[in-house]
């Protein structure tokens, strides 16, 4: 591994650097190497704290970034850099995109399709209303090709997963606490059917070892709405953290989904508050597909008889009914603005007639 890419594990393991200092730091000495190597002296200059110094002159010292990548790779762990071509880009957009992504899957497997994801969501005190419905919705979503993504907690998390393996789907579970820690342990079989099938995998931003704890159900569920082009909350409290989760998809510019419930249960009043905000009241998940510009079923394929609904989309689609472009020729060949062809690209690969190949290059779905 380069000294660069060291610096960034390193980094990600120290607990006093998070996205912001991180981008912070890269930015004023022009890498991450450089960075890690500062004198006390010229990082004082950048009003981190003393103690916050002090702690990383101590850690700096003491960590063996050889050992970190053995315990990884023993435990096949691979790692993310927010500046890798295949870091997930609608992970990239938010601003606090995790500038490490840890990640633990089958090797070899058919790469998941991080174009139509579609996250799950709710209470860990999961109704058998609660069930049926999540456990309806993640295999409806899964069956028409959408990847699921959720918590991996208690309750509807759990059970968002499940179904989505169970309809031959694919998942993505993020967790609160190191890659390494399966928590809760109940869900170790799952776990491991993410992580080891092929079928899906398990994401974190946390160092090894971090134990779970409230403080960091916040940052992973950020991670949860970025990963996803809409959020979907089918039972919580009004107090749940799945409401954490549907405000940072809100903010981040995604779509809220909620499922109405029994107007008696609890568990219904979280769905119902968003619904009153203005999430959108969602019975199957045909309306989310409908809403996401997605075909309603997988055996459908995208729609790519269309030729596109805007002069722009027209264009594009001609140019690549030849062979894949990357977005430099397609702006190139088209005569449009970059910021116009990368617009008309996001859509089109919302619709499901556009895939990004990696590295910016596209091909007809």
């Amino acid at each position: 591994m380069d000294e660069e890419t060291a610096a960034w594990v390193g980094f990600s393991v120290f607990p006093g650097i998070g996205p912001v200092r991180f981008r912070l730091l890269r930015e004023y000495f022009g890498s991450a190497e450089k960075a890690w190597h500062a004198p006390v002296g010229t990082l004082r200059d950048l009003h981190l704290g003393q103690s916050l110094l002090d702690e990383f002159e101590a850690f700096r010292r003491t960590f063996r970034v050889t050992e970190y990548l053995k315990r990884l790779d023993d435990l096949h762990v691979r790692i993310l850099r927010l500046d890798d071509p295949k870091y997930p880009r609608l992970l990239r957009e938010i601003p606090d995109a995790p500038f490490l992504l840890y990640i633990k899957g089958k090797r070899g497997s058919s790469p998941i399709d991080l174009s139509r994801t579609v996250a799950v969501v709710g209470t860990r005190n999961v109704t058998r209303y609660g069930t049926e419905v999540t456990g309806r919705f993640a295999s409806e979503l899964a069956a028409a090709g959408c990847t699921v993504v959720s918590g991996l907690a208690y309750g509807v998390d759990a059970v968002a997963h499940q179904a989505a393996l169970d309809a031959g789907g694919s998942t993505i579970a993020v967790l609160g606490c190191g890659i390494d820690i399966i928590a809760p342990p109940s869900n170790a079989v799952l776990y491991r059917r993410i992580a080891e099938e092929g079928r899906g995998a398990v994401v974190s931003e946390m160092p090894l070892g971090l134990r779970p704890n409230r403080g960091l159900f916040p940052a992973r569920n950020r991670i949860i709405s970025g990963l996803s082009l809409g959020v979907l909350v089918t039972e919580g409290a009004d107090d749940s953290g799945a409401l954490i989760t549907a405000r940072n998809a809100a903010e981040q510019g995604r779509e809220v989904f909620a499922v109405p419930g029994p107007v008696t249960s609890p568990y219904s009043k979280g769905p119902a508050k968003l619904i009153k905000n203005g999430a959108a009241l969602v019975e199957s998940a045909a309306d989310i597909l409908a809403a996401l510009g997605f075909s309603p079923a997988a055996s459908q394929g995208p729609d790519t008889g269309r030729a596109g609904d805007t002069e722009e989309e027209r264009l594009i689609v001609r140019l690549l009914s030849h062979e894949p472009l990357h977005i430099d020729a397609i702006v190139r060949a088209s005569g449009l603005t970059a910021a116009a062809v990368a617009a008309t690209l996001t859509v089109l690969e919302m619709k499901g007639m556009v895939k990004d190949l990696g590295e910016k290059v596209y091909r007809l779905a």
